[in-house]
């Protein structure tokens, strides 16, 4: 697949978005039922993992990851192999952080991960780059914006919904391109997890 600048373009129109963008309140987002049912095969942003690692995902959401089938996406990938190089190996937590996220990564299943397409790539750019100007982001979130959106129209261009718990970046998303491809959890709080 290449990659048509021109149709893209048209797509998102950055020329004619000149208004802030604001996150929409809670009661207007696609969040996840208490009591999940099948649907869409989901993408799996990269807090999903690191909530359930942690034991802070709801339940809601454990009970829709095993009803609904999963994909991967090599950007999830990226962000948690990132871990290997930059936690510190002189910290006494680094081996068992990074043993516990190798058995994670180990178990995700080949036929099931995939990367962006060089469209969605390129696209991501240009929603990254709407969303940062429309928010006033600040620089040092805009890589991270970029590979949100990059995830965002993977989803879109597989037919597959994002499950994450990231409200604001693809709350703006789903308003400058909305096609329903994104379903939004709260973590459960440290205080209400089970020990």
């Amino acid at each position: 697949m290449s990659f048509d600048l021109d149709r893209s373009l048209r797509r998102f129109k950055p020329q004619r978005r000149r208004s802030g963008l604001r996150r929409r309140a809670d009661e207007e987002l696609p969040q996840i039922s208490e009591q999940p049912a099948g649907g869409l095969d989901l993408l799996l942003d990269t807090c999903v993992y690191i909530d359930i690692l942690q034991g802070r995902a709801p339940e809601p959401v454990k009970r829709l990851l095993g009803i609904r089938v999963c994909h991967h996406s090599g950007v999830a990938l990226a962000e948690l192999t990132h871990l290997f190089g930059r936690l510190d190996p002189g910290d006494n937590r680094t081996r068992a952080v990074l043993a516990e996220l190798a058995g994670t990564i180990s178990q995700i299943p080949q036929h099931r991960l995939r990367a962006p397409s060089l469209g969605a790539l390129g696209e991501a750019g240009i929603l990254a780059g709407l969303v940062a100007r429309l928010t006033n982001l600040e620089v040092r979130r805009r890589q991270p914006l970029f590979n949100d959106a990059a995830l965002y129209l993977q989803a879109v261009e597989n037919e597959q919904v994002v499950l994450t718990r990231n409200l604001r970046d693809f709350d703006c998303f789903d308003q400058l391109l909305p096609c329903g491809r994104v379903l939004l959890y709260r973590r459960t709080p440290a205080s209400l997890r089970q020990s």
